[in-house]
């Protein structure tokens, strides 16, 4: 245990989160999502929701201010009737980290895992909630 990371961030995820870089992607996938089969790094943290691990991450992980919407997710397939509450808790936690933070870019399911394969790592949770994969583009720290 350290002081000031949450315990929800395994040592794994830590270094993760360490080893990238400015723009590189992090998936947080949910229980549905085929993190195994599309990660070039695969970090679990079953058992684990999505809105929780977001927080954990985003209070170590700076969002890139250099583009225009550092935070997908995965669109709702046309004619889904699925209305994805989660995100707008997402958004939430979002702007409760990143104040200047705008909206969300919504990608294409086929183009999401597109994206996925080449992301840094991903983390597979246990989020229950359908349509709650999200990617996060690293940014700088300011001093």
């Amino acid at each position: 245990m350290l002081k000031g990371i949450s315990s929800i961030i395994s040592p794994e995820l830590l270094k993760i989160l360490m080893e990238m870089g400015h723009g590189d992607e992090l998936v947080i996938g949910d229980g549905n999502f085929p993190a195994a089969s599309v990660a070039r790094r695969l970090i679990r943290a079953d058992g684990h929701g999505g809105p929780e691990l977001l927080d954990a991450i985003l209070a170590l992980l700076p969002l890139d201010t250099f583009v225009e919407r550092p935070v997908a997710l995965m669109a709702v397939v046309p004619g889904d009737p699925t209305q994805p509450s989660i995100w707008e808790e997402y958004r939430r936690i979002i702007r409760r980290h990143e104040p200047g933070f705008k909206d969300f870019e919504l990608v294409e399911r086929f183009a999401f895992y597109e994206r996925a394969r080449a992301a840094y790592a991903v983390l597979a949770s246990g989020e229950a909630a359908l349509y709650a994969n999200l990617i996060l583009k690293k940014g700088v720290l300011r001093t």
